[in-house]
């Protein structure tokens, strides 16, 4: 039954030599494929020689679309054959698929579509009752491989929950916890206002487990001989700033746990490790999430979690970050009179440390860049205060580096934070010179130190806060 099916249109595809007349070959066993699989019509020897054959025919290249491929999987996955079938002709296509996403010479970027994303995620499914203990199944990196780079996509939560949770663990054959992870941060995002009703809570509960601690996570695997090398671009503080926007929800919050924060914890008790953490949640609020803890009561949910946690260093992050010029809007009285509150609170309960700690984060210089490309992005279109009045945020045009009025914005606009600070903790801003001289004494007391970085007369110009 397959020759009669298929011995015409692979015999026209390795002796066709125009594109226009491959195509419509390719074509034409596109409908016979599928409807044979619909069908049932073909046996399972048939229908794996011919989709191997495919592998070096590579069809997708002359059409420049995987849309087959994922047509195929869905009729695989919809077929009456039984499931150990369904898995080895769904492997076979997924591998046609990696040929075309990750060929050995890069021909430019192939991208996922949203509606390829549910057959990928049944391959993925299906495949969960069928992996061999021994070495991981190449189709199912590759399923993932391409499900990491795909477009987000929040309505399949209740489809991937179970699927990542498995993937996630030290102990799944694929051992692909580094790809797993970068699916987490991609998709996880969307999924923090998560309509619950096909997801149940212990479902939550075990994917936070399953994710663990991001920092442990094993290197990516050597490359084997004719199989292509999956580099992931995963990097353990974007999903530590996943998690902190968990604990601003209502949904995730109870189901962190110390775990979750526990390399973060050792990471972040440097000056170094609490810059890099900013510096992704700086990347995350203009790339991936522009509603990252940009309000009072989300900084507040936060801060309280990770002290019930006992992670107070990443709290600390937390209080620091709202503390970053513009995330929260400086025209808002209430809502910095919260941020205040908090502060104070925080570095009155947990060391004196913290008020040192702020003002050497207002006045740090080393991402400036990327703090600017946030405000850009943040107040596109909606008047950003920086002084006495009211401007819309300068676009950065097509330069990547920030324009000497862009960083003259932004300067202004730590000047006024640090004043914010100095008052919160005690001090007139007449009287700074004298505050800020106060002797060895300072570190271990939370008195700021340093000179001030604009004379008083110009911060008064400039800076109208409440």
């Amino acid at each position: 039954m397959t020759s009669v099916w298929f011995s015409y249109p692979l015999h026209e595809i390795r002796s066709q030599r125009t594109s226009d007349a491959l195509k419509t070959v390719i074509d034409l066993f596109n409908q016979r494929l599928q409807i044979s699989i619909r069908e049932g019509k073909a046996n399972l020897n048939g229908l794996v020689s011919v989709l191997s054959t495919l592998i070096e025919l590579d069809p997708f290249n002359v059409t420049d679309t995987a849309e087959f491929g994922f047509s195929w999987i869905a009729e695989v996955l919809n077929s009456g054959y039984t499931e150990s079938e369904r898995d080895l002709m769904a492997s076979t296509i997924m591998e046609l698929l990696g040929k075309y996403f990750y060929p050995a010479v890069r021909k430019g970027s192939r991208h996922l579509q949203p509606a390829w994303i549910p057959p990928l995620l049944g391959f993925l499914s299906l495949s969960e009752k069928f992996y061999p203990m021994g070495s991981p199944p190449y189709p199912g990196v590759v399923a993932l491989r391409i499900l990491s780079s795909s477009p987000r996509c929040s309505e399949l939560g209740a489809t991937i929950l179970p699927i990542l949770t498995s993937i996630l663990l030290p102990t799944h054959p694929l051992q692909s916890r580094g790809l797993a992870l970068e699916i987490f941060c991609r998709f996880m995002f969307d999924w923090i206002p998560l309509q619950t009703e096909n997801v149940l809570d212990q479902d939550l509960d075990k994917l936070l487990r399953a994710v663990g601690d991001p920092f442990h996570f094993p290197s990516d695997p050597p490359p084997r001989a004719g199989r292509p090398a999956f580099a992931t671009n995963y990097h353990p503080m974007r999903a530590i700033v996943v998690l902190i926007e968990f604990a601003s929800s209502d949904l995730w919050r109870n189901y962190l746990h110390h775990s979750n924060f526990a390399s973060c914890e050792e990471t972040v008790s440097t000056e170094e490790g609490k810059r890099t953490a900013l510096r992704w949640m700086l990347v995350v609020a203009t790339d991936s999430w522009p509603k990252s803890l940009h309000t009072p009561a989300k900084i507040t949910a936060v801060t309280r979690r990770l002290e019930e946690l006992q992670c107070l260093n990443t709290a600390e992050v937390v209080i620091m970050w709202a503390w970053t010029a513009g995330v929260i809007d400086p025209a808002d009285r209430d809502a910095w009179r919260s941020i205040e509150r908090d502060t104070l609170r925080f570095c009155q309960t947990n060391g004196t440390g913290c008020p040192m700690a702020l003002k050497r984060h207002i006045t740090d210089a080393s991402m400036e860049g990327m703090h600017t490309a946030y405000l850009a992005q943040h107040y596109e279109g909606v008047p950003c205060r920086v002084g006495s009045v009211r401007q819309l945020a300068p676009a950065l045009g097509p330069s990547p580096f920030p324009s000497d009025g862009h960083l003259t914005d932004l300067r202004v606009s730590q000047v006024c934070q640090l004043r914010r600070l100095y008052h919160l903790f005690g001090y007139d801003p007449t009287t700074w010179r004298e505050a800020v001289t106060a002797g060895e004494g300072e570190q271990t007391t939370g008195v700021l130190s340093g000179r001030p970085v604009a004379p008083v007369s110009f911060i008064d110009l400039v800076c109208d806060y409440p």
